[in-house]
């Protein structure tokens, strides 16, 4: 059973926020779906994530396509 405590420290969690700045095509396979794995769909689009370290393996992985910024 969550407590107030609990679910107040889940929605402070860290947040980043990735916008996609240049089009994963013509990228490799890995690339395009690790993009797609973050939400991102568009030119320009901006997602807010959590920060965790699988998220931010993807970043890594992606990062010559993606603005990040702590949101």
């Amino acid at each position: 059973m969550a407590t107030k405590k609990d679910s107040a420290a889940r929605t402070m969690a860290k947040t980043v926020k990735v916008t996609l700045v240049k089009s994963p095509f013509g990228q490799i396979h890995r690339h395009r779906a690790t993009v797609r794995g973050l939400g991102l769909r568009r030119m320009h689009q901006t997602v807010v994530l959590a920060d965790t370290p699988e998220i931010r393996g993807m970043l890594n992985a992606s990062r010559h396509l993606l603005r990040v910024e702590e949101a």
